[in-house]
């Protein structure tokens, strides 16, 4: 397993768009998807599309976001 501090997408709220958020670490292992941890939220394993392991250069711009795209592996 490897851990790297990494940013997350997040959808947003109906009058603003998404947006990467900081403040996270991501575990890469041999499951699917990419585990991520931070004390703010709920650990949770989310699809690869969703995480960045380098400070993306604008917080606003979006991820490549897949037809019917899941946000989050259970």
């Amino acid at each position: 397993m490897k851990t790297k501090k990494c940013w997350v997408w997040f959808k947003g709220a109906f009058d603003e768009g998404g947006y990467w958020k900081e403040g996270f670490s991501c575990t890469f292992d041999e499951k699917p998807g990419i585990l991520i941890e931070s004390p703010a939220y709920v650990t949770c394993r989310v699809p690869n599309w969703r995480v960045l392991t380098k400070e993306p250069l604008d917080f606003k711009k979006s991820p490549l976001i897949p037809e019917n795209a899941v946000w989050k592996i259970i």
